[in-house]
């Protein structure tokens, strides 16, 4: 198993900033351990009906990066659909 590269990173998740990539690269997960995160932040709660237990280690460590990258996505749609009401 070997590190995931930067490309591996906006393969799995699309374009995002420079140093989420380098904090993303910096748990030193493997692509398989992205791929996962990626699957609990798509549809985590299917994943929890099937007696997925939650992600721990470097997996948890990626759900938490990519969880805050979507939220502050969401943030931003939010102020979008409120800009262009006002």
């Amino acid at each position: 198993m070997t590190s995931i590269t930067r490309e591996d990173v906006i393969r799995t998740v699309g374009e995002i900033d420079d140093a989420l990539i380098a904090e993303i690269i910096g748990t030193g997960a493997t692509t398989e351990e992205l791929a996962e995160a990626q699957a609990w932040i798509d549809n985590d709660e299917a994943l929890m009906n099937a007696g997925r237990p939650l992600p721990k280690g470097r997996v948890g460590e990626l759900v938490e990066i990519l969880s805050e990258l979507e939220a502050s996505d969401d943030d931003r749609d939010t102020g979008a659909l409120i800009g262009e009401q006002g």
